[in-house]
């Protein structure tokens, strides 16, 4: 046989393992079988494998153990490919379900974060699924939501949490009148369902009329989450939200005031101003040492009373972070490649960009803040152990934090607080399917779920930091230093997408406008 003839045929029988990936993602396909990989489900289960996972079109139809560790895989054990079908080669892999990010906004204005650039790093990270907490307007996430839904863009799911009492051009249910009495606040929640919004995002308001919102909310179906804002937070705390319906809580504001024993306000300063954003976080730091201590009965009390109400925590430890250790954030490897000019001027020093609170920052802020990481963490963790859900969110595009990266970092945090690898990453998939309702479509690898996957070539468990597009680093038996990991493939509704071409892409764009406004990202202050 000529040599030709023999190239001929060996593509023809690899072509199916051979097909390329892309930042613009392949598929859906008629069957799509992802082969030999490793599967860390988002159950708790402990890591299963090598198993073969047969997809047709967007759903999931065959999980199938197919070998022994160190034993090779006898085909026959194997699902058949189809004519026309597609193979993706994952031996020695580790899968798990797409990730859910539960506070997730798409970029913004004051950073000049558009859409395409939050989506492929997010997409780069295995985020599959963002409820996007309020933003540039339900419009606006609507319009997103729908090209996600069609896969018209390359971007997670999203579901769209309207920020309480927000208006567009095409969204103005009162007129231009301010929410002020409880019937308009019903009458602005219908509204919002009737958009088409996924829920609402609560900053607070006066107690009768988030009852009102959050009781029509309720009769709707429709979640919620809720920041508690330092400016209503002394008449409604997280206690009332969750009896009035509330799902989710975000970050932890509202939960020390529900801990509170022996004061009913925070120890403000007396030249306490919360416009000044180093007023406001430098004394957020000083609030966990105010509430109930530990495993005291009012917080046993407090914790007993959520977790009867079927609440949803959603911390966000990452967002915060910078506060307790400013360097390691401004410092992040990843700024340099991938956070855009305009993103790296927001986060700077600032009496007006909110979170750019470094005003006069150092070691005694950071102190207080790592204490009140310490006693967050502890309620968080507890929270877990006795069958509270805990979740994984980001809030990225403040504080340092950078889309897609910034979710790993939360993942580490989870672990920092007490989580076992694998409680993190349950939060991470499972838990926040469950808190939105779609614990039957994803948040595991399931017969008949939707085909969500994240694909990385090293062990997540064994090292969070793998899931960084950046990598980890580790040195080989040759004394030479590499960097390994880094998600390879995500697959949303049965489209494969390139992770490491979904990255590249993304420093292209940064590339173009360091060029373009011929800016070298530096480190801020100038010495005095």
């Amino acid at each position: 046989m000529k040599t030709n003839q023999l190239l001929a045929l060996l593509l023809l029988f690899t072509a199916p393992m051979l097909f390329a990936q892309s930042a613009q993602g392949d598929g859906p396909h008629d069957q799509l079988i992802i082969r030999g990989v490793m599967l860390i489900n988002g159950n708790g289960a402990p890591p299963l494998g090598p198993v073969d996972i047969v997809v047709e079109k967007n759903r999931i139809t065959d999980v199938a153990v197919v070998g022994y560790p160190g034993v090779p895989i006898k085909e026959s054990r194997r699902p058949k490919l189809r004519p026309g079908g597609k193979e993706l080669d994952c031996s020695g892999m580790y899968l798990m379900p797409g990730f859910v990010d539960m506070h997730g906004h798409i970029g913004g204005t004051s950073q000049g974060a558009e859409p395409d650039y939050v989506f492929k790093l997010w997409m780069a990270h295995g985020i599959t699924t963002v409820r996007e907490p309020s933003g540039r307007g339900v419009d606006f996430a609507m319009d997103l939501k729908r090209k996600s839904a069609k896969n018209e863009i390359v971007a997670p799911r999203i579901l769209a949490y309207t920020g309480f009492g927000q208006t567009s051009e095409t969204f103005d249910p009162l007129n231009g009148q301010p929410i002020a009495t409880p019937e308009q606040a019903r009458e602005w929640v219908r509204a919002n369902a009737k958009k088409g919004a996924d829920g609402i995002k609560f900053f607070g308001a006066e107690p009768e009329i988030m009852a009102a919102a959050l009781d029509e909310n309720k009769k709707l179906g429709l979640g919620s989450a809720c920041h508690h804002a330092q400016l209503s937070v002394a008449r409604w705390n997280v206690l009332h939200s969750a009896r009035a319906g509330l799902t989710s809580m975000e970050h932890w504001y509202g939960l020390p005031e529900a801990l509170f024993d022996d004061r009913t306000v925070q120890d403000y300063p007396l030249d306490y101003n919360y416009q000044n954003e180093q007023h406001r976080f430098e004394n957020a730091g000083n609030l966990w040492q105010q509430a109930a201590p530990p495993f005291s009965d009012h917080w046993n009390k407090v914790m007993d009373e959520l977790l009867e109400l079927n609440f949803t925590l959603d911390p966000t430890f990452n967002i915060y972070e910078a506060s307790r250790d400013l360097h390691r954030a401004r410092r992040a490897e990843w700024h340099e490649d991938y956070t855009l000019p305009s993103l790296w001027e927001f986060y700077q020093p600032s009496k007006i960009s909110h979170g750019s609170y470094w005003h006069d920052w150092g070691t005694e802020q950071e102190v207080a803040w790592k204490e009140n990481y310490r006693l967050w963490m502890t309620f968080v963790n507890e929270y877990k152990n006795r069958g509270g859900r805990v979740t994984a969110g980001s809030d990225s595009g403040f504080i340092f934090q950078l889309y897609g990266f910034a979710y790993v970092r939360e993942l580490e945090l989870l672990r920092e607080a007490g989580f076992h690898p694998l409680e993190v990453i349950r939060a991470a998939t499972l838990n926040g399917a469950e808190a939105l309702g779609m614990d039957q479509e994803i948040g595991t690898v399931a017969v008949g779920k939707l085909a969500d996957f994240v694909v990385v070539d090293a062990n997540p468990l064994k090292n969070l930091k793998v899931l960084y597009g950046t990598g980890a680093i580790k040195l080989t038996e040759n004394n030479q230093v590499v960097r390994h990991g880094g998600v390879k493939y995500t697959i949303k509704d049965g489209i494969v997408y390139d992770a490491k071409a979904l990255l590249a892409d993304v420093k292209r764009q940064v590339d173009q406008a360091k060029a373009q406004a011929n800016y070298t990202l530096r480190q801020p202050g100038i010495q005095e």
